[in-house]
């Protein structure tokens, strides 16, 4: 799997047709982008209508977001370099983009303090001279991809005696933030719910989560769980741990922490990560029982491919369970891990064939 491998993933036709009509029907190229807090993952895409590859990555590149100054500068630079790439006949053809990324769109706006720079859509479609230009979540796309994914390309966390019934699957996971998004099977078509789950109020489960929380809510009004379960929600908890343990803080970045606790190297940020593994357990079966994920539960996100054996060891599944009567329900949803890699740009991509080119026919270009 991880960044180039997830190109397969496409291999299968969508239940439905793509891009019925309009211009992707005579092969125009697109752009789809997959931009998060720390990383945009920008790809050239071609639709394929009536193949067995309904979307090609044509090229592909991540970019790091903190060394641009806009969206728009990244995405100008992605064409510019198609060039080089041996893509140049297609540079001028390119007057269509999806962009999925994390928070919402309000007005002209997509609004996520997680980003490292405001977006507005009408000037990024203006910079870019594009003629249309969509917007969805990111973990909307890459719930939407994760219909092309086979048992092989992603890794266990709870099995079951099993496979996943037919029926809702819940697409999750902590990054920068904390995405979420429900798959919808439908009958000769998916759907896919795109949530805001992570900012559901974060709900301790043990007297040590409740200390937490005390000194998480200190001078705020709310904590989210995405307070707890991201990359800076890691590093709150560590700081926290080390306040109740009356200990020096010595770790600056949540990738030191998550090191350390692997390591053994520091026992705050060992059992930060502990905290951090039980209450996404906990959270994930809460979750899944709201959506009646009998489909299944795919983990994705930027921390977890990094501690998967530590999460698999840790009290996550054991959490999981803990829902009372539901438990014989949960018994029966797995949960695996997933790479996020192209499958965000991929299932943008795969979104803006399959739900708006067939009901937005756009005039010639």
């Amino acid at each position: 799997m991880g960044e180039f491998a997830s190109q397969r993933h496409a291999a299968q036709p969508s239940p439905r047709p793509s891009a019925a009509n309009g211009a992707h029907e005579h092969g125009e190229p697109f752009l789809a982008a997959d931009v998060g807090g720390t990383h945009a993952r920008i790809g050239l895409m071609l639709g394929t209508p009536g193949d067995r590859q309904p979307v090609r990555v044509l090229h592909y590149h991540r970019y790091h977001c903190a060394d641009w100054s806009d969206l728009g500068s990244l995405l100008r630079d992605f064409v510019a370099q198609l060039a080089i790439a041996g893509h140049a006949p297609l540079q001028g053809r390119i007057r269509r983009c999806v962009v999925a990324s994390a928070g919402v769109v309000l007005d002209d706006a997509i609004v996520n303090e997680n980003l490292p720079w405001p977006v507005s859509i009408a000037a990024l479609r203006e910079q870019l001279g594009l003629a249309q230009l969509e917007v969805i979540n990111d973990f909307e796309a890459v719930a939407w991809a994760t219909q092309f994914l086979s048992v092989d390309e992603t890794l266990p966390v709870i099995e079951t005696a099993q496979p996943a019934a037919r029926g809702p699957v819940l697409v999750m996971g902590p990054g920068t933030g904390l995405g979420s998004a429900v798959l919808l099977p439908r009958a000769g078509h998916v759907q896919v719910l795109p949530t805001e789950a992570g900012q559901i109020a974060l709900a301790p489960g043990n007297e040590r989560e409740i200390a937490i929380l005390r000194v998480l809510a200190r001078g705020r009004a709310y904590v989210s769980y995405e307070d707890a379960l991201s990359g800076p929600g890691l590093l709150k908890l560590y700081h926290a741990l080390c306040e109740l343990r009356g200990c020096p803080v010595a770790l600056m970045t949540p990738a030191e922490v998550t090191g350390a606790a692997l390591a053994g190297h520091d026992a705050a940020a060992l059992e930060a990560l502990q905290v951090f593994c039980g209450l996404l357990g906990s959270f994930t079966g809460d979750l899944a029982m709201l959506y009646g994920a009998s489909g299944g539960v795919f983990l994705a996100g930027g921390i977890l491919p990094q501690i998967h054996g530590f999460l698999r060891a840790s009290s996550f599944a054991e959490r999981y369970f803990n829902k009372g009567v539901m438990r014989a329900f949960l018994q029966k949803v797995p949960v695996r891990l997933i790479e996020h890699g192209q499958l965000g740009v991929i299932g943008a991509a795969g979104w803006f064939l399959d739900e708006r080119q067939g009901d937005q026919a756009m005039p010639p270009l």
